[in-house]
């Protein structure tokens, strides 16, 4: 059996590759083939990622949106803040006291005892209000005074039960000057009697 001869065939190819058109017809291989097909599957999947529809993550932290780590952070510090000033506030009442009152009004424990008083007797809490009041025996407080403040906070008219703020603003003020509030409330009462004839609540 003769095989058949290739060298006509080999002619030919090597013939093909002569000429202006050689770089084109030549140059193409197995290696160029497989970049080609590379740069395809990736121009592809890029162009799918940037498509509406295409699957993107979504992004880690909105823009704006606070850690929960940060958020807790400022919360604590503004918890922090508000007892601070809850402080100092508290500290420049007892200072007001003790300027403007004798020492068994003006001390701090008198203040602080005998305007829980007040406030629980506005409350109608008599039993707990009985306790604050041996404390404040205890201590030697003036019980007069104690009286002229509840007289004032109750000549003022009734204050939402809600409203704790204003309960303990206006205990507060008649603690320091009972007799002046007590004046006020009593000036506006018979203003208010003489325009309309009743007494507001």
């Amino acid at each position: 059996m003769r095989l058949p001869k290739f060298g006509g065939l080999t002619a030919k190819m090597t013939h093909s590759c002569v000429g202006p058109l050689s770089m084109l017809r030549c140059t193409f291989s197995p290696a160029t083939a497989l970049i080609a097909c590379g740069i395809f599957v990736v121009s592809s999947v890029g162009a799918f990622a940037q498509q509406p529809g295409g699957e993107q993550k979504p992004p880690e932290q909105a823009q704006g949106e606070q850690k929960p780590e940060d958020k807790a952070a400022n919360e604590q510090k503004a918890a922090e803040q508000a007892e601070q000033q809850e402080a100092a506030k508290a500290i420049a009442e007892y200072r007001e006291a003790a300027a403007k009152l004798s020492s068994s009004a003006g001390a701090p424990e008198c203040v602080w005892t005998g305007r829980r008083i007040a406030s629980l007797l506005w409350r109608d809490d008599i039993d707990t209000a009985r306790r604050y009041i041996d404390l404040y025996d205890r201590f030697n407080c003036s019980s007069e005074h104690l009286k002229l403040v509840f007289r004032c906070v109750i000549e003022q008219g009734p204050i939402d039960p809600k409203a704790a703020d204003r309960l303990a603003s206006r205990v507060h003020s008649c603690w320091v000057t009972p007799e002046g509030e007590t004046t006020a409330s009593s000036q506006a009462t018979i203003g208010a009697t003489t325009k309309t004839g009743t007494i507001p609540n």
